[in-house]
């Protein structure tokens, strides 16, 4: 090693010059770097040959061991580089040597300790995963009864303000009645007791059953069917593999997921052209329906006209013949012809105004009528009057 080579350059030159003032700069800086390598891979091994001596010897024989190994005067691990050259000079070849070989380990030695310090390591890493998942798992179980506890409080709370607060508030006198509250209670009170009873029935029925388990393992263990580490071992090989397998059934629920997602949002968009669809086709059959409609009245008023138009083709054709056999009359007949009319209209003109004095006098014979009418009947009662 770099340090040994240092000490035996420094010992056999203790009578001429210091070497290290022949090398350059570079090289010193080398030098040093192995230096502290080598003085940090040593620091490693010798603080894990201290743990392993603590764990595998007793206190007292493994404190005598370290002292033996750390001698006064001896080579410390944070040793600075102008230390080791001054120690060089002052140390003895034959010391160094006798000191090497007592400390030096084979490498068969040093694996083996560092084989177990790994096991070692190993087993304190599963310890500490072990106790972090136990202290997780009771805090997960701390959260979930927090959880459980806030959700029958707010529960509780509901039920208080609409059982008591709202709902045995007396309308009249605007208090709590107070048997309503102390029912409540009561109820609370009673259904608390048959929980604990419930809770009680269940932790016996878990101790019957922990107890049976406790005797099935000891009879396993009597009987030699105890898992070993190759078991377990075994068992988490499946257990890896059956998670490969879950990974993948995963991968496939994902995958057909996203189809079914995929094949909802198309038969959504079926379903609104469908919805469309059918809307149009009512809006067809009502148009449809009101048009069959429209065409039986205009057939019905088809036939109405084809019958008037029947009709009036016959007047016409009447009206035609007619005109057809109308001759004109000759002027001094249309002449007389419409001077008697002319006199004619003058004599219903006299006769309505004789018609209208005729009237005048009806109405005047009825009055003078009335008058005499009741003339006559005041005469009939001064008559009646006068013997009295």
């Amino acid at each position: 090693m770099a340090e040994s080579e240092t000490l035996s350059v420094d010992t056999s030159n203790d009578t001429g010059e210091d070497p290290l003032l022949e090398l350059s700069d570079e090289k010193l800086f080398q030098l040093v770097n192995d230096t502290i390598e080598d003085n940090e891979i040593l620091t490693a091994e010798t603080h894990m040959f201290e743990k392993y001596l603590k764990r595998v010897e007793p206190k007292g024989e493994s404190a005598n061991l370290l002292q033996s190994l750390h001698p006064a005067g001896g080579l410390a691990p944070s040793t600075s580089t102008q230390e080791l050259r001054g120690m060089g000079r002052k140390r003895s070849k034959s010391r160094s040597s006798n000191i090497d070989r007592s400390l030096k380990l084979t490498a068969e030695q040093k694996c083996d300790i560092s084989q177990r310090e790994i096991e070692e390591l190993r087993e304190d890493k599963e310890r500490v995963r072990e106790d972090s998942e136990r202290v997780l798992d009771n805090f997960k179980a701390i959260m979930e009864e927090a959880d459980l506890r806030l959700a029958e409080m707010k529960k509780e709370y509901y039920e208080f303000e609409r059982d008591i607060v709202k709902g045995a508030v007396n309308t009249r006198t605007n208090r709590v009645v107070s048997e309503k509250v102390i029912r409540y209670f009561e109820d609370k009170l009673r259904s608390r007791d048959t929980l604990i009873e419930k809770l009680r029935l269940k932790n016996s029925t878990l101790k019957v059953q922990k107890k049976k388990l406790h005797l099935q393992l000891k009879q396993k263990e009597e009987m030699g069917e105890v898992l070993h580490e190759v078991d377990f071992n075994q068992l988490k090989i499946e257990n890896q593999q059956y998670l490969e397998k879950i990974d993948e059934r995963n991968q496939d629920l994902l995958r057909l997921k996203m189809m079914a997602g995929n094949t909802t949002q198309v038969r959504n968009a079926y379903q609104k052209k469908l919805h469309t669809l059918e809307k149009e086709s009512e809006r067809l059959k009502s148009e449809i329906s009101s048009r069959i409609d429209l065409l039986s009245r205009i057939d019905i008023e088809t036939t109405v006209v084809e019958q008037e138009r029947v009709k009036a083709e016959k007047i016409n054709k009447n009206l035609r013949q007619q005109l057809t056999d109308y001759k004109v009359p000759a002027v001094m007949e249309y002449v007389t012809e419409k001077a008697d009319l002319y006199d004619l209209q003058k004599k219903v003109k006299s006769w309505e105004r004789k018609v209208e004095i005729a009237d005048m006098a009806l109405k005047t014979h009825r009055k003078t009528w009335k008058q005499l009418e009741i003339g006559s009947q005041m005469a009939n009662q001064w008559r009646m009057v006068e013997p009295l």
